[in-house]
């Protein structure tokens, strides 16, 4: 048990889910505890660390299990990808907390970003050399990019079902890499992956966060 990373946050979604998506992943079991440390951002211990902020994490988690691509290039190809989905995934993380006046503005928001800016991006990623007909965004192979890119496609098809319908390639996309062993697992109930955020949640954790 002591070996295990242990996962500090709330009992939810926010920024500690793309972690668990990454060690979910990895195959990575993991212990969960309830505390928060500096109240804003996730704190992982793992390898005799306790560690913030979650980029860090992330970037840590993916480097230890072999999910940050091969060379140099690979990994600045990665981390434009991450930053992008990272970019759609707050927009969705953070729908459920607009003001009940913002959410119709917010929400169109959202569906503009994702089928303007985003996903026509990742539709057709990276040239000649890396298509989304191939297996991964990597020609050489799975890495926290494809993890990433499928938590916010499930996520933006939770928001609106139909987001994904002129995207042929990402839905393929999303088949395959939801059938990876270690991520199949992830998605089955029962496992450590957080339902969406509902509204009568939001008090609580405007409490936990302020």
């Amino acid at each position: 048990m002591s070996g295990k990373p242990k996962l500090h946050y709330f009992n939810g979604r926010g920024r500690m889910e793309s972690i668990r998506w990454l060690l979910a992943a990895a195959g990575v079991e993991v212990c969960l505890y309830g505390s928060l440390l500096f109240q804003q951002v996730p704190m992982v211990e793992i390898d005799g660390m306790k560690m913030v902020q979650s980029r860090a994490i992330s970037n840590y988690i993916a480097t230890k299990y072999n999910l940050y691509g091969k060379d140099l290039k690979e990994r600045a190809l990665i981390d434009m990808y991450v930053e992008a989905v990272i970019d759609l995934n707050e927009l969705l993380m953070t729908h459920t907390f607009q003001p009940a006046d913002k959410k119709e503005q917010h929400f169109a928001t959202i569906v503009d970003k994702a089928t303007n800016r985003y996903f026509p991006v990742f539709e057709k990623v990276g040239g000649k050399e890396v298509t989304m007909d191939k297996t991964f965004l990597l020609a050489t192979g799975f890495s926290r990019a494809d993890v990433q890119l499928l938590e916010t496609l499930l996520m933006a098809e939770e928001c609106k079902p139909d987001i994904l319908v002129k995207f042929p390639l990402l839905q393929s996309f999303k088949a395959r890499i939801s059938n990876i062993p270690t991520i199949k697992k992830f998605l089955q109930p029962g496992s450590q992956r957080k339902p969406p955020l509902q509204e009568k949640d939001v008090p609580k954790l405007m409490k936990i966060f302020h």
